[in-house]
C-alpha cells in the first residue's frame, strides 16, 4: 500500500483533511449546512456549526434516511447505492480536485437522482475522479429525501432538498476557491429527480447569481406537483402515520418511521380537473409549486445561465424491460399510460403509431411513458430558455444501446451517467444483468461524453450547434456522433 499524504484545507466553518489519490485531491462528507434533527428536518437549512482542529474528510459518511431500492432483475445499485447508511449529519458535500491545483478552476456541482426519496454521494457511479484529473473541481452533495426532503406540510417551507441544493450552492461560493475552483464558475448538474430539482433551481430567484451553467439529464421542467396535488399525499401520509397534516406533528416522528411511511405512498392518484400526474403514478414525491419551472425559465429567470439539456432515447425501458413488462405490453396498456400523461390521449397515441409505424406495444408505451417523465419536459426546458438571448441552450439525446436483459435493456433512464462519469469500466456495471449490459461499449464513448461535459463547463459549448425554437439542433450520442435538427418533431408537438 503506498503511503497517501494528507490534504488539509481550510473552509469557512473549519478545517478538513482528505486523501490524496495520485494526481487528485479527494474530500468525503464535508458539512455544508446543519444536521436536519428533529424539528429541524422541517426547516430550512441552516449554516453549520463551526469545528475546533481537524476534521477527518477521508471516509465516505451518512445519507439522507432512505429504503433500499430494488428495480427488477437489473442492478441498479451502482446508482441507488446501498441503502441508508445512519447518521444525522448527512447535508454534506465530497470534493474532487486537481492536488496541485493553485485555483482558478472550473466547478461542477451535481445532483443524484432517485425518485426523490433514494440515492446518495455513496453510489459507485458519482466519483468525481474522472473530472479532476481533467482539471475541473467536482462537488456531489447529498440532499434531504422523501417526507423530510419533499412532502409539502403546513408549518415547513415547500421543497426542502431543492432549498438543501441551494445551501450546498452557497457554500461553493464561499469555500471552493480553498479548494481550486472559481467560485464565479460554477456549473450546476444533475440526473432524474437531480436533474428536475435542477431545473427548480433555475426557476429559483434565490438561487440566482450562485451558477453560470446547468445541465439537466433526464428531468423535467415540467414535473413540479400542484400544491393541491402535494396535499393528497401530505394527508395519507397523516393518515399512515396516525398525526396531523402539519409540520410540528410530524417534526415528533422518528426516520425510520418517515421512511417506512413514504414507501407506503405510491399508487395515490394526483389528477385533479385542471392537472395530470406528471410522474403517472411512479412517485409521490416531486418539487411542488403552482408555476412549473420551464414557465418560470420562459417568463426569464435564469436567462443568463448556460444549458445543456437532453433525454435518452428509451428511457421508459427501465420501468418496464426489468419487471418483466416491456415484452408483455398490449394496446391496452399503451392506452392506459396516454391516458395518465395527456388529456387527448387518443391523439397521442395515433400521432405514435404513425411516428413509429413498426413499433410493438412495448415500444410505443415505453416511448410516451419517457416522454409523459422526461422528454416533453425537456423539450418545454430548452425551448423556453432557447428563447432568450444573452446564454446558450444546447440539446442532446443518448443513444447508445444497453445489451443487458437479452439486449432488451436498451438506451435507457441513466444508462449516460458511466460515461458523464468516465466510470463505464467499473466491472460492477458490466454483465448481463448490469446497467451497461455483456458487450463493451464503444472504446471512445466515455471520453467523448465526458470530455463534452467538461468543455461545456470550461467554456459554455458542448462541441455542436446551439439550440434554437427554429432548429432544435440536437447531439445524437451513440457510436457515432449525428447532430439532427428536431428529433422526433411530430411526437413533440403532441405535447404542446
Amino acid at each position: 500500500m503506498s503511503h497517501h499524504p494528507d490534504v488539509i484545507v481550510t473552509t469557512a466553518q473549519g478545517t478538513v483533511r482528505g486523501l490524496r489519490q495520485g494526481d487528485t485531491a479527494v474530500f468525503l462528507d464535508i458539512p455544508y449546512a446543519a444536521p436536519p434533527r428533529g424539528a429541524g428536518r422541517f426547516a430550512p437549512p441552516r449554516p453549520h456549526e463551526p469545528w475546533d482542529g481537524v476534521r477527518d474528510a477521508t471516509v465516505p459518511g451518512p445519507n439522507a434516511p432512505q429504503s433500499e431500492r430494488r428495480l427488477g432483475s437489473v442492478d441498479m445499485s451502482p446508482y441507488f447505492g446501498t441503502g441508508w447508511s445512519r447518521g444525522e449529519d448527512y447535508l454534506t458535500a465530497n470534493v474532487w480536485t486537481p492536488a496541485a491545483a493553485d485555483g482558478g478552476l472550473p466547478v461542477m456541482v451535481f445532483v443524484h437522482g432517485g425518485g426523490f426519496v433514494a440515492g446518495s454521494t455513496r453510489s459507485a457511479l458519482y466519483d468525481g475522479s474522472a473530472f479532476a484529473r481533467d482539471g475541473v473541481v467536482l462537488v456531489t452533495l447529498n440532499y434531504r429525501l422523501g417526507i423530510a426532503g419533499f412532502l409539502d406540510l403546513p408549518g415547513a417551507p415547500a421543497n426542502r432538498g431543492l432549498l438543501d441544493v441551494v445551501a450546498a450552492l452557497r457554500w461553493v461560493r464561499e469555500n471552493i476557491a480553498a479548494f481550486g475552483g472559481d467560485p464565479h464558475d460554477v456549473t450546476l448538474f444533475g440526473q432524474s429527480a437531480g436533474a428536475t430539482v435542477v431545473g427548480g433551481v433555475l426557476a429559483a430567484p434565490e438561487a440566482a447569481g450562485l451558477f453560470r451553467r446547468a445541465i439537466v439529464q433526464s428531468g423535467s421542467g415540467l414535473g413540479a406537483f400542484t400544491t393541491e396535488q402535494a396535499a393528497r399525499v401530505t394527508r395519507a401520509a397523516a393518515e399512515a402515520l396516525g398525526i396531523e397534516p402539519h409540520a410540528d406533528a410530524f417534526a415528533e416522528i422518528s426516520d425510520e418511521r418517515l421512511v417506512e411511511a413514504a414507501s407506503g405512498l405510491a399508487g395515490i392518484d394526483l389528477r385533479t380537473e385542471t392537472h395530470h400526474d406528471p410522474l403517472i403514478g411512479l412517485s409521490p414525491f416531486s418539487l411542488v409549486l403552482d408555476t412549473q419551472p420551464a414557465e418560470s425559465v420562459a417568463a426569464g429567470l435564469s436567462a443568463d445561465v448556460d444549458l445543456l439539456i437532453g433525454t435518452n432515447t428509451e428511457e421508459g425501458h427501465l420501468y418496464l424491460v426489468p419487471v418483466g413488462k416491456y415484452a408483455a405490453s398490449t394496446t391496452g396498456d399503451v392506452d392506459d399510460v396516454a391516458a395518465r400523461s395527456h388529456p387527448e390521449p387518443a391523439r397521442l397515441v395515433e400521432t405514435y403509431r404513425k411516428a413509429r409505424p413498426e413499433a410493438s406495444s412495448g415500444e410505443l408505451r415505453s416511448a410516451i411513458m419517457g416522454d409523459a417523465l422526461f422528454g416533453a419536459g425537456s423539450r418545454a426546458l430548452a425551448d423556453a430558455h432557447a428563447a432568450h438571448r444573452g446564454s446558450a441552450t444546447y440539446a442532446y439525446e443518448f443513444a447508445w444501446r444497453s445489451h443487458a436483459l437479452d439486449g432488451e435493456l436498451g438506451a435507457t433512464h441513466a444508462v449516460e451517467l458511466p460515461f458523464v462519469f468516465d466510470v463505464a469500466h467499473l466491472p460492477r456495471l458490466h454483465g448481463p444483468a448490469a446497467l451497461l449490459g455483456p458487450d463493451k461499449p464503444p472504446a471512445d464513448l466515455a471520453a467523448r461524453t465526458h470530455g463534452a461535459w467538461v468543455r461545456f463547463a470550461r467554456t459554455g459549448d458542448p462541441g455542436w450547434d446551439p439550440y434554437d425554437d427554429e432548429r432544435r439542433a440536437t447531439m445524437r450520442i451513440d457510436a457515432e456522433w449525428t447532430q439532427t435538427d428536431d428529433p422526433r418533431g411530430q411526437e413533440r408537438q403532441a405535447w404542446r
